[in-house]
């Protein structure tokens, strides 16, 4: 969630005239971490994931299923040294726990990372987040359980919590959320409050209500007559869309769970690479653990929840987002600006302003300072959205650089002060400087008094304070600064320099968080290696993005990619790498086929011949950039002239990550129970892109529109929300008798028995 000092947080109104002080000071940091690490070399790939849980109280007895918030003591007992019995399970466990935006929530990842060269580590994935469900449900009492739930149902209906409460608190002043739904820790609700002070009203979330027979394309949830706070008028200010689900609280967004999985590259040009070559594949995955087609207690026209929290913790004035205000409302919010400037911009009453005259002109710029001097511009995205520049192939190419500048091609404004100064330093090139002088247009939104003045040579919590709050599809993330005495095998075994998958949607099952983890990785380990070319320009990753919230996008649209011919792979280097290889490698008796190299070389020269020719796409393309539209079944699992990128992916597992085990075929139990456990999980995603089994979205509308209780109207009764959360329950416990319906056959069976005997094994509890 970012970064948690400790201290004193300063509201709005006293923090903003520290604001530049904090990039002043923040550039300074990094430009020194620059220094520091900028030559750093040969770092080992090291990875892990994070996963968030929802504490969610299950009463049988009265059949409701409510958000515990008063169980958040188990996280200081697990992190606390001094209480023996519970921080040593996290220990022996190999297991951290951390806290999170929600009072309900918490979040685990690995104590130490994972090593990506040995595949015993992409094997323990699913044990550690195993034992940690286990470990914090040990902590709770038995009618409390963690559930890795992306989106809470009815969250923001009434009495949603338990204990209950009403949403009355100031910080966020929500007509839905309780303040007591927020962490406790001080910078939370000050990032709530800051947030909408600095935007001069409430956050505003729209989604489409999901069109059904007798469904009134109406939030009637809204209540029109509090008169509690001035916002509260806001819905019939133009806050509430017709037709959509209004919200207008961060906890609808940050009160939702994730999975993200960060990696870690040998250097910063690795990095680099990686970070860009990931960004086509953020939509994609978006789509592909789609998981949250309810909010707010309706089915919503859409199955994930980016929008949600993009909307959640958008702090941009309506001069930002190039919007007039509401009547009655400033402009420029509660920007740090003069009186008479702010006197004039209410006359003006919006941003075309009298007689038709713009505020902002069509680049986005205005002739408006802040008391501090900074310019303000138009903000084309939220703070959290997707990434916006890429960062440049150029210093680390093996082959021709592929990035061209007309990749970047979405209005991406900058702040000049900073662009200048990096560039000005020996350790930023024109990509590296337009990227942090983007993250620089934004403001600190909490900052604590005890850390206003710090150490640049030591400290880097001014760049992390805005680093870190800039929370998109991928988070590019220089090493820490250290003491310059640190001898340099202990600056080894400090983190380098990561690159941070954020899209993913958390699944209900501990095998499909461990099998999305595992598949992200091998991915940048596959990019890595054969350096495949999958730059579009951002635009398209934009219109990717909003494809992707769409019901059911993973089957139904296509989406802009690379096209397939312009990879800059020999495609027919992975012919026979489909997930048949690990049954060809683990069964004894296929090597009178071609001697031994039948397990790792595939079929025959004719095979090979077909997926060699010419590849023609029967897709829309894109002149100039080589991309087209394509389905995501294809660019997963491939067709007649694409070996898809499952298949590269199994060919990396048995010509690298198997070299160190064996040479050409399985030769222990031991071995072969590995590899059917991997092929499982590159089996789940290849069937979730194909459409053989739901997505996690998918199942759970499907859970409401078959329900008794349902009325065809959109709405989900506190009755459906306890049946569909009881359902995710059993999935996520992997019973018996739903594992078809979620998973299919295939997957089920092997859940059930060889998968259940090697999972007991290696985890030595209860499956």
């Amino acid at each position: 969630m970012g970064l948690l000092s400790l201290g004193t947080p300063l509201d709005w109104h006293e923090s903003k005239q520290y604001n530049e002080h904090v990039r002043e000071n923040g550039i300074i940091q990094l430009i020194n971490i620059f220094k520091q690490h900028g030559s750093r070399q040969n770092d080992v790939f090291y990875w892990g994931d994070e996963v968030e849980y929802m504490l969610v109280d299950m009463d049988d007895a009265s059949k409701t299923a409510k958000l515990s918030i008063d169980k958040d003591y188990i996280l200081s007992d697990l992190n606390d040294p001094e209480k023996p019995k519970s921080y040593q399970k996290c220990v022996a466990n190999n297991i951290s726990f951390h806290p999170e935006y929600g009072r309900y929530m918490i979040e685990a990842t690995p104590l130490r990372p994972y090593h990506g060269d040995r595949i015993r580590d992409y094997l323990s994935v699913e044990e550690n987040m195993a034992r940690r469900r286990l470990v914090s449900q040990s902590e709770l009492p038995s009618h409390i359980k963690p559930l890795t739930l992306t989106a809470f149902p009815r969250m923001g209906c009434p009495e949603f919590t338990s204990p209950a409460t009403k949403p009355i608190g100031p910080a966020s002043q929500s007509l839905f959320l309780p303040d007591e739904i927020i962490n406790r820790h001080v910078r939370f609700p000050t990032l709530t409050a800051n947030i909408r002070k600095r935007r001069g009203s409430k956050v505003a979330i729209n989604l489409p209500i999901y069109p059904d027979r007798n469904t009134k394309l109406l939030d009637d949830s809204i209540p029109r007559d509090r008169d509690l706070f001035p916002s509260d008028r806001e819905p019939s200010l133009g806050a509430a869309r017709p037709g959509h689900v209004y919200m207008d609280s961060m906890g609808f967004g940050m009160g939702s769970s994730c999975l993200q999985v960060t990696v870690q590259a040998k250097d910063i040009d690795e990095a680099r690479f990686l970070y860009d070559s990931l960004a086509a594949w953020t939509p994609i995955l978006l789509a592909l653990s789609a998981a949250a087609p309810v909010f707010k207690g309706y089915l919503v026209n859409q199955d994930v929840r980016w929008n949600v929290i993009s909307g959640a913790v958008d702090d941009r004035t309506f001069l930002e987002r190039d919007v007039d205000p509401y009547p009655g409302y400033d402009l420029v919010g509660g920007l740090d600006v003069p009186e008479e400037v702010r006197d004039h911009m209410r006359l003006l009453g919006g941003v075309r302003g009298v007689n038709g005259d713009r505020v902002i002109n069509k680049n986005g710029d205005t002739k408006v300072y802040t008391n501090q001097g900074r310019p303000l511009q138009k903000i084309p995205k939220s703070r959290y959205d997707s990434i916006d520049n890429y960062l440049g192939d150029t210093t680390y190419s093996k082959k021709k650089p592929y990035f061209k500048d007309e990749y970047n091609d979405i209005n991406s404004p900058i702040n000049k002060k900073v662009y200048d100064q990096l560039v000005n330093t020996p350790y930023f090139d024109d990509k590296l400087a337009t990227h942090f002088a983007h993250l620089f247009i934004r403001d600190p939104l909490v900052i604590f008094s005890e850390r206003l003045d710090q150490d640049n040579e030591l400290s880097n919590d001014h760049f992390e304070n805005l680093q870190s709050t800039n929370w998109q599809t991928l988070r590019f993330k220089p090493p820490a600064l250290y003491p310059k005495d640190l001898s340099e095998e202990a600056l080894a075994e400090t983190p380098g320099w990561r690159v941070e998958f954020r899209p993913l949607e958390i699944q209900l099952s501990d095998f499909e968080n461990a099998a999305y983890s595992v598949f992200i990785t091998l991915l940048s380990r596959v990019i890595l290696k054969y350096s495949p070319d999958f730059y579009i320009p951002i635009s398209k990753i934009d219109e990717n993005m909003a494809t992707a919230h769409k019901v059911d996008a993973v089957l139904k649209d296509k989406f802009w990619f690379k096209s397939f011919d312009s990879w800059n792979l020999d495609l027919s280097e992975f012919v026979g790498y489909d997930l048949s290889w690990f049954d060809r490698f683990i069964n004894h008796g296929n090597d009178d086929l071609a001697a031994d190299e039948v397990y790792v070389k595939g079929y025959s020269e004719r095979a090979v011949r077909r997926f060699s020719n010419d590849f023609e796409p029967a897709y829309e393309t894109c002149q100039g950039f080589n991309e087209s539209k394509v389905p995501i079944r294809e660019l997963i699992n491939g067709n007649s002239s694409f070996p898809g990128i499952l298949r590269i992916i199994i060919k990396y597992i048995a010509t690298d990550l198997l070299s160190a085990e064996t040479n050409h075929h399985c030769s222990t139990k031991e071995l072969a129970l590995k590899m059917l456990r991997l092929q499982s999980y590159l089996r789940l995603i290849s069937y979730r892109a194909s459409g053989k089994i739901p997505t996690t979205a998918h199942w759970l509308r499907e859970q409401v529109l078959k329900h008794p209780e349902y009325k065809r109207d959109s709405k989900i009764s506190s009755r459906i929300n306890y049946d569909i959360i009881k359902e995710s329950t059993r999935v996520s416990q992997l019973e018996p008798d739903i594992l078809e319906e979620f998973f299919g056959s295939t997957i089920s069976e092997y859940l059930m028995g060889t998968g259940a005997k090697e999972y007991d094994m290696a985890n030595g509890v209860a499956h």
